[in-house]
């Protein structure tokens, strides 16, 4: 029933329903002039949204608790990797710094320069160095792929080498088996700083020029003369023939010479009683590098000379 009390207690509290008419709770004004009832409704929002905030960051806390121990132990993994890693710039800054001392270090590009200059130099200076290889024709297929690999090490010694020889390989026909050995197994053989040609050694310089090495030849190297050709045989002969090189040496009329090896070194006991001064072409070459380095056939020999062939110095005997 519509009373003058009811419409003037809804007019006081702005129109809106009074919930808690039916408690006897009455709408009354402030002093200020405002609202008891709406400041009545604010006051219990606040209430309620701390309530809820409070409940939230409870049961953030609750939950959380997995998710912030895996997370600290994940940082800590982090932290460790970064230590790592720290550790390993520190370790290869002291180690370039100790390989780098006060020299200046070199690029790739600069060192390769520098090779190209060496080997062309040698090739205006000497001494010369040729491969024969105008008896591979008669080699099994792995005797010309092992022949290849030597050509490859011989070439590598030499680019390493602080005075190097000029290579050439003579009797180099194209399309033959070690023409094709070579392009298959040596990597960049056709950019390598050497001349190829299949011409002989005999057509290219004078026979007064040349020293053909041999192991069966009588006299041994005693210097090497950079106004010489050093002739090597390019030849893998597995079966050993006997005096090959030095038969085709002595048919053209050629200067032979072999390694001092019986002069520098003695037979050593071994097993197998082996004893052999034939050599590879890249280990025969490697000796000769050595002592035009040195002067000193005992280093080169000790170098070149592998113990599998048999012998030692004579130093290391007594």
């Amino acid at each position: 029933m519509f009373s003058p009390e009811n419409a003037a207690r809804k007019s006081l509290c702005g129109g809106k329903p009074d919930p808690l008419q039916t408690q006897g709770v009455t709408c009354q004004e402030d002093p200020s002039g405002g609202n008891l009832w709406d400041t009545f409704q604010l006051l219990q929002i606040d209430v309620d949204c701390e309530s809820s905030r409070d409940q939230f960051t409870s049961n953030e806390n609750g939950c959380s608790r997995n998710v912030l121990r895996k997370q600290r132990h994940w940082e800590k993994i982090v932290s460790a990797k970064r230590s790592k890693r720290k550790l390993e710039r520190e370790r290869r800054k002291a180690k370039h710094a100790e390989g780098k001392g006060s020299a200046h270090q070199l690029s790739k590009r600069e060192l390769k320069l520098i090779t190209k200059e060496r080997l062309l130099g040698a090739r205006e200076t000497g001494p010369w160095l040729c491969i024969d290889l105008s008896m591979t024709s008669n080699m099994t297929q792995k005797e010309t792929s092992r022949l290849a690999t030597q050509i490859r090490r011989l070439y590598g010694s030499n680019k390493k080498a602080e005075r190097p020889f000029w290579i050439s390989l003579t009797g180099f026909v194209e399309n033959s088996p070690i023409y094709e050995a070579c392009l298959r197994m040596n990597d960049g053989f056709a950019n390598y700083l050497m001349d190829v040609t299949p011409e002989s050694y005999l057509d290219l310089f004078p026979s007064k020029t040349i020293v053909y090495l041999t192991p069966d030849a009588e006299d041994a190297l005693e210097e090497v003369d950079p106004h010489k050709v050093y002739i090597l045989g390019g030849l893998v002969d597995e079966s050993i023939q006997k005096s090959l090189t030095l038969h085709k040496a002595q048919r053209e009329h050629l200067q032979t010479v072999r390694l001092p090896i019986q002069e520098y070194m003695v037979k050593n006991a071994n097993a197998k009683n082996y004893h052999s001064t034939t050599l590879a072409v890249n280990q025969v070459f490697d000796a000769l590098l050595s002592f035009h380095a040195t002067k000193s056939w005992e280093e080169a020999l000790k170098a070149a000379v592998s113990p599998g062939k048999g012998y030692v110095l004579r130093e290391e005997t007594i």
